[in-house]
């Protein structure tokens, strides 16, 4: 991003980029006076008053002097005409929470006159540290003149920076002007990462192929994926034994896909969450479902991500968030990156169920299902149940909204417990996360048949199933 100012302290701009620079009035001029300015101002006047009073011809002349120094100051300053250019750069733009990111500046003198001292300036939000400041001696006509400051922040968002403020004085100290480049930048904070061991799980198939193993590092898809009928299909790609299983006209699809595929969902609604903060069970699963989709993206998997709202995000395809027919965006540096921004700055939504993920998943067979889930109620348990019907195999990372925030007012919602085993029933590989949980223990208890303790230590909570 570069931007580029002309004229008085710096004004005008390159690239149609005009900021204003409150030329035209005496009253702009007065207004940069700096305190010195001031105090010479007003002694002069005070001068010339008291040497009309006392009709003393010589302390008028001084007050006159003292009141004209600093006018003369600004009216200079003011008329100045120079050309400065100024330029930001991120490194990176992108950065996990609780990284430092690098900002340059660069400023150019492109005028034919040396510039007076500068101070810079950039805007940063106050969660990014303190608003950096800088001064430059003079440039030299056609120099040029380069800073940095470092950017960090501990909670995710996107954040603006700039304008840049260009701040120009005087040799005497009596005037200041400040100039605004009108250009700004984003800094986009992702959620934090971690790495994820690669995991073999095993487990029956449930009329998707042969009950082979399945990798969650490099599973592929079945024989036969059938998704739902739409208007203009051939019946002669009607799949009759799928269309028994979903109570649905199904067909064949045309092609076989070429990559293993996955679903990513995320659990947002305000109901399911209890407390707030970088250490609440929301931003866990926020940043538990970012490596799950790091994870999977760097392993070959199409991926993309579901809310409970239904939003789908998967690469820059079509109006509902899926690039192409299947869903799926192959572009997978482009896709993780654009995943990765969604949940830079998702939210808590007012969504009271999980039927828009639902009414996503429902057009048929679509791969692997990753969920973080909170508190769930009955009916939720029962639309979880109907998406498992949905997907190749299902895993859910279930917390609990009490345990991670005991006393918080909260919903209503099942038993932990219960919530656990209903979705066990239902099909899912159901896995309870403690409070403070590490991801990558939590992760490879998805693979281990059987009884397992919860990762962090607390109380054994058996679960069983795997991938079907």
């Amino acid at each position: 991003m570069a931007d580029a100012q002309r004229g008085p302290g710096p004004r005008g701009g390159a690239a149609g980029d005009t900021p204003d620079d409150g030329r035209g009035t005496l009253r702009a001029a007065m207004g940069g006076l700096t305190t010195r300015g001031r105090s010479f101002l007003a002694a002069g006047i005070a001068a010339a008053v008291c040497a009309w009073v006392l009709g003393q011809a010589d302390l008028l002349r001084v007050g006159m002097l003292l009141a004209v120094l600093p006018l003369v100051c600004a009216a200079a300053l003011h008329r100045t005409r120079y050309r400065v250019v100024g330029t930001r750069r991120l490194s990176p733009s992108r950065v996990p929470a609780g990284s430092e990111a690098r900002v340059h500046l660069r400023v150019d003198n492109a005028s034919r006159l040396p510039s007076g001292l500068l101070m810079l300036q950039d805007r940063v939000p106050y969660v990014l540290g303190p608003r950096p400041r800088f001064v430059l001696d003079r440039v030299e006509p056609g120099g040029r003149r380069e800073v940095s400051y470092r950017v960090r922040s501990d909670l995710r968002g996107r954040y603006p920076l700039g304008p840049l403020q260009l701040r120009l004085a005087d040799p005497f100290g009596m005037c200041e002007l400040t100039r605004s480049f009108s250009a700004h930048d984003t800094l986009v904070v992702i959620p934090r990462t971690q790495a994820l061991p690669p995991l073999r799980l095993t487990g029956a198939a449930s009329g998707y192929g042969d009950g082979r193993q399945r990798s969650l590092a490099q599973a592929g898809e079945d024989d036969v994926l059938p998704r739902g009928y739409r208007h203009g299909d051939d019946l002669r790609r009607v799949h009759w034994r799928s269309t028994a299983r979903y109570g649905e006209l199904m067909v064949r699809r045309e092609e076989q896909p070429q990559r293993a595929r996955a679903s990513v969902l995320l659990d947002t609604r305000r109901a399911a969450f209890r407390g707030a903060g970088p250490e609440s069970a929301f931003e866990w699963a926020v940043s538990a479902a970012a490596s799950a989709l790091a994870h999977l993206v760097e392993r070959g998997f199409a991926v993309r991500l579901l809310t409970d709202e239904g939003g789908a995000v998967a690469g820059d395809g079509g109006p509902d968030g899926f690039s192409g027919p299947s869903g799926f965006d192959h572009e997978s540096a482009e896709a993780a990156g654009l995943m990765l921004d969604t949940l830079a700055v998702v939210e808590h939504s007012d969504a009271r169920g999980l039927a828009g993920a639902h009414d996503v998943l429902r057009g048929g067979h679509e791969g692997l299902l990753l969920a973080f889930l909170g508190d769930l109620d009955e009916e939720q348990v029962a639309v979880a149940a109907a998406m498992r019907r949905r997907s190749g195999a299902a895993v859910a990372f279930v917390l609990d909204g009490e345990e991670w925030a005991p006393g918080a007012e909260q919903a209503p919602a099942i038993p932990f417990a219960e919530r656990l085993r209903l979705l066990r029933e239902a099909g899912w590989t159901a896995v309870p996360v403690p409070p403070g949980a590490d991801l990558a223990r939590v992760w490879q208890q998805a693979g281990q048949p059987g009884d397992t303790q919860p990762a962090g230590g607390g109380a054994a909570t058996g679960f069983s199933g795997g991938w079907s």
